[in-house]
């Protein structure tokens, strides 16, 4: 399977510590089924800052040693990008970084905030070819009070990508519950790992899959995976018509 979202270059953010660490991953995800691994270091999220070329040069370097280590897997390069009003101007002078150069890129949220000026900048986005896959909105406060928010931004083109510990339970009862109605309601076209490390923030691929076969049967499972292969593909991907969360309903799960 392909995951598309993951911290495994060492040292550049709270991701792998080391290159030992960045192998241990490597190990753990092979033994999930992953093949292939999208690199997304975190970038201008008040902390850290990967530009485009650094992180090119350092998936080259790492996937130099899982081939000394004969660890098969292959890793891309992308990246998580921090919302931030001037992102069509970053990608234009090479310092934002799609999915292994596709058209897709990740797009992050704070945990707590949806800025109001998002719609327009995905608009921007979408005008110079780019496609914004927004990660975990499962665990964006606003998103969560308010799914409408996310609903618009589906219906206009985005995409979203859901992390596999949150299906998990990982992160709670609350958010498993709403990471399952966004699947639900046609809200979320990607499962990926989002693993920092083997430890409390692994990749939980199987799992969450399992779980998803169980309630929603094999063919959503394969409409997930799909999706990440056509994505490096740089395809286009499948997606149903989204449906808003009731607030009714939402609010029952509580």
């Amino acid at each position: 399977m392909v995951d598309l979202h993951s911290h495994i270059l060492p040292g550049v953010d709270d991701g792998a510590r080391d290159l030992s660490e960045s192998v241990n991953m490597a190990k753990k995800a092979v033994e999930q089924g992953i093949h292939t691994i999208v690199a997304t270091p975190h970038h201008l999220n008040n902390r850290y800052e990967n530009p485009k070329q650094t992180i090119i040069e350092r998936v080259i370097e790492l996937n130099q040693a899982l081939q000394e280590e004969k660890i098969d897997l292959n890793v891309l390069p992308g990246q998580e990008t921090r919302i931030y009003g001037e992102m069509v101007e970053g990608y234009e002078k090479g310092e934002i970084l799609p999915i292994d150069n596709t058209q897709y890129v990740l797009v992050e949220f704070s945990s707590g905030h949806v800025p109001r000026y998002t719609e327009k900048l995905f608009y921007d986005l979408q005008t110079k070819g780019l496609i914004p896959v927004i990660v975990h909105p499962e665990r964006n406060q606003e998103i969560i009070e308010r799914p409408e928010i996310l609903y618009q931004l589906v219906e206009k083109g985005a995409l979203t990508q859901v992390t596999a510990a949150s299906i998990c339970g990982d992160f709670g009862k609350k958010i498993k519950s709403f990471s399952l109605q966004l699947i639900d309601a046609n809200l979320t076209h990607f499962i990926a790992s989002d693993a920092h490390n083997t430890i409390n923030r692994t990749f939980k691929m199987r799992e969450a899959y399992d779980i998803i076969k169980t309630k929603y049967g094999t063919e959503m499972v394969y409409l997930f995976r799909e999706n990440a292969e056509l994505v490096i593909e740089g395809s286009h991907v499948y997606k149903e018509v989204p449906e808003r969360i009731k607030k009714k309903r939402f609010f029952n799960i509580f």
